[in-house]
């Protein structure tokens, strides 16, 4: 890993939210670099600088473009993901407000290479602040001609909209997503088809993460190969890890893929509260599974390293609980959101997830059993990879974690069963014989 210490994303700039100050510091000159270029030739430095999605499955940004068919009688659209409804998640608003113009130059730049008719910005209804923040960089950039008809005097066109979402985690799902933007329930859909195929309105659809978009205009500006050794090769770049929980500084912090978890935690946050150990931590939002406080010497921030630990890096939403913590109590309350975010339309995810509050909770309450550990086990495996999308596998991962993990904290929970005692009727229940 390379000793990489510059901000790409959160670059330390005054008012750089301001277009002037934006445009002062190199903003939009990738947007002018890339109208002189083919849109293949986009593409391929993209590919050459093997950017990873940045939304939890880390696919090759650069080869998912490249689906998006070349000519179409259908229009087509780019969904930028803002959801961000991943609980440990809280890095697409920080570009939202401190560097929205660098993420709707690479929406603008992704735009031009798949030759995209409109984008639209799919943001959590909850976002109020950000969406009002982001409205007014996409307004500024249209006024500056970014944005519209025959951008900056070229032939491209394409136009910029956000949409605020409900509230349902369900919608950070792709396809989810474009069923909520079309105005019909969240519902996530069969693949195939795939969006590149039949997305929005059955037209040829993208889906990217907002951080993914806002790592573009860096590499059309500065080159892939500068990119691509960035952290580590196999997954390069800086990544926006939002850590949480009992640490001393919590926040985002930019760092380059690779970064010591260790050095995260207490180069980084400041440590852990009181200066206590830890006990667990989750390494990428809720859904990841969890690594015990002694096994996290050594891990790299990552997606080929964590494999190594049966995670991976998700959204880089990391959650620290210290020695203190009760494990059950805090799967019972991941448990307890999947159950409810549930859209349930698949059976086993719909059901299953009522069942494993239902088990957590009789440990919880001290009611138990020895047989309920392999029973809650049981439900989540057969959640996992049995659903029409991923949340039944977000449900079932830390229920399999925590019990791989820590199955003695289910068994210190476990009922006493009190030596079965012969009954005896109350008194003025008891019939003398005669």
């Amino acid at each position: 890993m390379s000793d990489f210490t510059e901000k790409l994303l959160l670059p330390e700039i005054p008012n750089l939210h301001n277009i002037d100050v934006y445009e002062q510091n190199s903003g939009y000159q990738a947007l002018r670099k890339v109208l002189e270029m083919t849109p293949d030739a986009v593409i391929d430095v993209v590919k050459k600088s093997n950017l990873k999605g940045r939304g939890g499955a880390c696919f090759p940004t650069g080869l998912k473009w490249s689906f998006m068919p070349k000519q179409s009688s259908k229009p087509k659209y780019l969904c930028a993901n803002g959801d961000e409804g991943e609980p440990g998640t809280f890095k697409d608003r920080q570009i939202f407000e401190f560097n929205p113009h660098l993420f709707i130059e690479g929406s603008l730049i992704s735009a031009y290479a798949m030759g995209v008719q409109v984008i639209y910005v799919y943001i959590r209804g909850e976002y109020v602040k950000w969406i009002n923040l982001l409205q007014k960089a996409i307004d500024d950039a249209y006024a500056k001609k970014y944005i519209g008809k025959k951008i900056l005097g070229t032939n491209f066109s394409t136009e910029m909209y956000i949409f605020p979402g409900a509230g349902a985690y369900i919608c950070g799902e792709e396809s989810s997503l474009m069923n909520s933007i079309e105005g019909d329930r969240g519902y996530p859909r069969v693949k195939p088809p795939f969006p590149a195929q039949n997305g929005l309105w059955g037209c040829p659809t993208t889906i990217n993460n907002i951080e993914t978009l806002s790592n573009v205009p860096l590499i059309i500006n500065r080159g892939a190969e500068w990119y691509s050794k960035i952290g580590e090769p196999k997954h390069p770049g800086t990544l926006l890890f939002g850590i949480s929980g009992h640490v001393n500084k919590p926040g985002v912090y930019e760092l380059p893929t690779g970064t010591l978890l260790t050095d995260i935690i207490y180069k980084y946050a400041g440590g852990v509260r009181d200066n206590k150990k830890i006990k667990a931590v989750i390494p990428g939002g809720s859904s990841t599974k969890w690594i015990r406080g002694e096994e996290i010497d050594g891990v790299r921030m990552d997606s080929e390293a964590l494999k190594a630990y049966d995670t991976s890096i998700g959204t880089g939403g990391i959650i620290v609980m210290d020695d203190d913590t009760d494990v059950l109590k805090v799967l019972a309350r991941l448990i307890h959101f999947y159950h409810h975010e549930s859209c349930g339309q698949c059976t086993p995810c719909r059901e299953g997830c009522g069942w494993m509050e239902k088990i957590i909770k009789r440990f919880i309450a001290g009611e138990g059993k020895l047989e309920d550990i392999d029973l809650l086990l049981n439900v989540a495996n057969n959640i996992e990879g049995n659903t029409v999308c991923a949340l039944g596998d977000a449900a079932a991962w830390p229920v399999q974690s925590v019990i791989k993990k820590f199955r003695e904290e289910f068994e210190k929970r476990v009922r006493k069963i009190p030596i079965e005692k012969k009954y005896v009727p109350p008194p003025h229940l008891i019939v003398e014989k005669v």
